[in-house]
């Protein structure tokens, strides 16, 4: 009986499948087969639809090309802001997809319409293009519609080149089509479209002119709106295969032709496969090759011919499969009941001699799919002659078939002196059970051939040596005819199903023993911690399964800049081509021995392909071998558990250095506000002692009153350390919380000012602060902070006189703030480190000061949402820049 219950792998992926829909937004396209079909128009009338029935509807983008009917129906209809961007010299009017974020955040389940899905962004947006936003959208839970031409397809851009004659630039990927949850076909027919276009309902009339001069042919337009109706039944079809796969169907629905080609050993198979190539070429179907591996087993040379004849299937365009199971008919109908398959392709072989009775594979394909086509390919006639090569095919002149038919003389042998002995008292009838028994044993141990020895062997010893007369092969009875009869005939059967038995109980071995490799080999790889690790247990499997060396290729651990350049890894047993290895990493495709690319290379070059990106290589070395479709599958299997294997590795060492960072940080802060706190009372005591010393009576003399000076000083800077230390800690552990408030920057520059009067005494000054600078949300007392440490760098670092300036600009959506000195400058290369704590400019510079203003200066910007970064001016000296965020400040 068939097992027909759903697949719990299946069923749980689909289940995850379902739940990830769910979070993302619906796509829904209105798919044409060229502009001035009415896409964009029936995209309006359905958002019309949806607002009237109570849903948000946005207009993201539309293109009208100025027709009029568009712009009517469009009026009524909310739009988002468009935004500018500045390209050449001018502003180019772009979608913004910030705005369309926010309002998707504030009315959940609202619909955007999104015209010309395969438009290109201006430069300097966030993705190149418009598919992309849309993706963006999406999983941002928004439901996006928007409008598609065929020509736009990646797959069909060439065809529709050749066609047209234009080659249009902007396209996008097919799977994008795919995977949108609605297609609506926009469709009319090619003479009503050129009237629309005669009458400007498609372009302006200068462009109307030069299309119908060039694209808008009635030619081109027959031959699109093909294309556009075959691809959505391409779609469809997808769908209803995973209908039916869904549901388990078992009939098969003829809603569109396709072939099966049936592989067989024979070398002739390949007319087979050429047959159906250019049938499904000549109708435009689907066709699959499938091979059907039975318990009979198959010789390596009709192996390397069955190998051969799949992967020219498969370069003619062919899906193919090989299927292992007790008989070809059955395994042949169940595959293409899965798959929808409606003709069978077969060879026709009118063969000059054949087993009575039995059946050809077309006759049996009749019989057990009459709902399917079978379709019979004439092959050239097989002769008999070569009989040696046949029997040695099958493996009847196998030194293991050799060994059971001496088996199978000792084993007749034997009986016959055992039933003698027996003679007396036991009826000849059931002597016979003896020699039927010495037929199972043969069977089971040897196979079929031996076992049809055994029972012919068997019935001529027991008609010559226990029926009457005796002594020769004349049979006075005609009853024991009847029992030579049933003794040969259930030889026979019982020594076939023990052949088959035993042949599915060796691949069942077989799988078996794969399986418990492969199981090994995961759960070793689950306990591997180093990548090297990895390339060992990968070379002792491939070892132990195939006989053959192996190396596994990777980049570092530690990405670097630019390209990554391959390494073998220690543990390989073979020598690869590190030049294809790196083609096979940068392309993600196979390359090397049996494959199209390469082929010259010793070994066959498997991409690792993890779920995140490529880890590497597998390198087989297979000695220029040609894989089997089971064996391929094992190759694949492997290279992806090893993948898997190398990323688990790579974040186990980003774990691993992301705790060491996180406790090294914990440490640090509470080392800081440990120390911060303990030295604060100290500090004040200090400062209010050396305050008494100058007041206190008799008054100090010149050097002490100096002396007391100095250690007040001293205090004040280090109870500014503290002050800083104790903002660091605040600021890492999280529990300053920003004071916002809509202020002129003015203020706040001022305030700082005011307050390094001391600090900058001496220095020239400049303050650049244009009047029509906008308002910013500001925590005022922070980002006087920081300008206060950015001052007091630069009056630190400028020698006396120098100047110091500060300017700000609105530049984009940031108000930028820089603050420059005359300064030294800060060292080439190591502008980003200085935001570091407790990181300084010149380690062994007298300058007091331990590197923790810039530091509090970047921790205090970013929790505004900007940024700062350092650079050394043209004119010499340095410049720190804060950029600011620019939001929208109340009327």
């Amino acid at each position: 009986m068939t097992d027909t219950r759903p697949d719990p792998d299946a069923l749980l992926a689909k289940v995850q499948q379902e739940e990830a829909a769910a979070r993302r937004g619906r796509l829904k396209i209105f798919f044409g087969a060229n502009a001035g079909v009415g896409k964009t128009f029936a995209m309006l009338a359905a958002a019309h639809a949806a607002k009237q029935q109570g849903r948000p509807v946005r207009i993201g983008v539309i293109e009208t090309h100025g027709r009029a009917d568009t712009e009517a129906i469009a009026r009524d209809l909310a739009r988002l802001p468009l935004r500018e961007v500045p390209h050449r010299g001018r502003a180019l009017r772009e979608f913004d997809l910030d705005a369309a974020l926010a309002w998707g955040q504030a009315e959940p389940g609202g619909v955007l319409l999104l015209d010309e899905l395969a438009h290109s962004n201006a430069p300097g947006s966030r993705h190149t293009k418009r598919w992309q936003d849309a993706q963006e959208l999406r999983e941002a839970g928004i439901e996006v519609w928007t409008t598609l031409n065929v020509q736009h397809l990646e797959s069909l851009n060439d065809v529709v080149g050749g066609i047209t004659g234009i080659r249009v630039q902007e396209t996008l990927p097919d799977r994008v089509f795919d995977e949108a949850d609605e297609v609506v076909v926009v469709d009319l027919p090619p003479d009503e479209l050129l009237q629309r276009l005669k009458e400007g309902k498609v372009y302006l009339p200068a462009q109307a002119e030069r299309a119908a001069a060039n694209f808008f042919r009635k030619g081109n337009l027959l031959a699109l709106r093909e294309l556009a109706l075959r691809r959505t039944a391409d779609r469809v079809d997808d769908q209803m295969q995973a209908y039916r796969r869904e549901h388990s169907a078992a009939a098969v629905w003829p809603n569109r032709e396709s072939l099966l080609a049936c592989v067989g050993p024979g070398a002739a198979s390949d007319k087979v496969v050429r047959s159906a190539a250019r049938l499904a070429q000549q109708l435009g179907l689907e066709w699959h090759a499938v091979h059907v591996e039975t318990a009979r087993g198959l010789g390596e040379a009709a192996r390397q011919t069955v190998q051969r004849t799949l992967e020219l299937a498969k370069s003619l365009g062919a899906r193919t499969a090989v299927l292992s199971a007790p008989e070809v008919a059955p395994a042949l109908v169940g595959y293409a009941r899965e798959h929808n398959l409606s003709r069978l392709v077969v060879g026709r072989r009118e063969s000059a001699w054949r087993w009575p009775g039995r059946q050809a594979l077309a006759e049996a394909l009749s019989r057990q799919a009459e709902d399917m086509d079978v379709l019979q390919v004439a092959l050239p006639v097989a002769r008999r002659e070569p009989e040696a090569p046949v029997l040695q095919a099958r493996g009847l002149l196998a030194p293991h078939a050799l060994r059971g038919y001496a088996a199978s003389l000792a084993g007749v042998g034997l009986t016959s002196l055992l039933a003698h002995a027996l003679l007396g008292f036991m009826a000849p009838t059931n002597i016979a059970m003896l020699y039927l028994l010495n037929v199972v044993g043969v069977a089971l141990r040897f196979g079929r051939a031996p076992a049809a020895l055994t029972a012919l062997l068997g019935v001529a010893a027991f008609d010559f040596f226990f029926i009457e007369p005796r002594w020769s092969f004349a049979v006075g009875d005609a009853q024991y005819l009847v029992t030579f009869a049933v003794l040969l005939v259930v030889g026979l059967v019982v020594g076939q199903l023990a052949a088959v038995l035993q042949a599915q109980a060796r691949a069942a071995q077989e799988r078996e023993r794969r399986v418990r490799g492969l199981y090994a080999m995961s759960r070793d790889l689950g306990a591997a911690l180093v990548p090297a690790q990895v390339a060992e247990i990968a070379a002792r499997f491939l070892r132990a399964e195939f006989g053959i060396a192996s190396a596994v290729l990777a980049p570092p651990l530690v990405p670097t800049a630019g390209r990554d350049v391959l390494a073998v890894l220690p543990g390989a047993t073979a020598e690869p081509d590190l030049g294809v290895a790196q083609w096979a990493f940068d392309h993600g495709q196979p390359a090397g021995s049996g494959t199209d690319t390469l082929p010259a290379s010793a070994c066959l070059m498997l991409p690792l392909k993890a779920p995140m990106r490529l880890r590497g290589v597998l390198a087989v070395d297979g000695q220029g071998r040609r894989w089997l479709p089971d064996e391929r599958e094992l190759l694949d299997t492997c290279a992806a558990l090893l993948a898997i294997s190398l990323e688990r590795i790579h974040y186990i060492e980003v774990a691993h250095q992301s705790t060491l960072q996180i406790e090294s940080e914990r440490l640090r802060n509470s080392l800081l506000t440990a120390i911060s706190h303990d030295l604060r009372t100290p500090l004040a005591a200090l400062v209010g002692l050396a305050d008494a010393l100058r007041l206190a009576p008799p008054a100090l003399s010149p050097q002490q009153a100096e002396v007391a000076e100095a250690m007040r000083r001293s205090s004040l800077r280090m109870s500014a350390l503290v002050a800083n230390l104790l903002d660091m800690a605040r600021l890492q552990s999280g529990a300053v919380q920003l004071n916002r408030h809509w202020l002129p920057l003015q203020e706040v520059v001022g305030s700082a000012l005011a307050g390094l009067d001391e600090v900058l005494a001496g220095r020239e000054v400049t303050v650049d602060l244009p009047a029509e600078l906008p308002l910013v949300e500001i925590d005022a007392v922070l980002i006087e902070r920081v300008l206060v440490n950015l001052l007091e760098n630069a009056a630190k670092y400028t020698p006396p006189g120098g100047p110091v300036g500060i300017q700000a600009r609105v530049a984009g959506r940031h108000l930028e703030i820089d603050v420059v000195d005359a300064g030294p400058g800060f060292p080439v290369g190591r502008e980003a480190r200085l935001f570091d704590k407790f990181e300084r400019g010149d380690r062994e510079s007298a300058t007091p000061g331990v590197g923790l203003g810039l530091a509090i200066c970047k921790a205090i910007v970013e929790a505004h949402g900007g940024r700062i970064s350092a650079h050394n001016a043209a004119h010499g000296g340095a410049c720190v820049r804060v950029e600011l965020p620019l939001g929208e400040p109340p009327a």
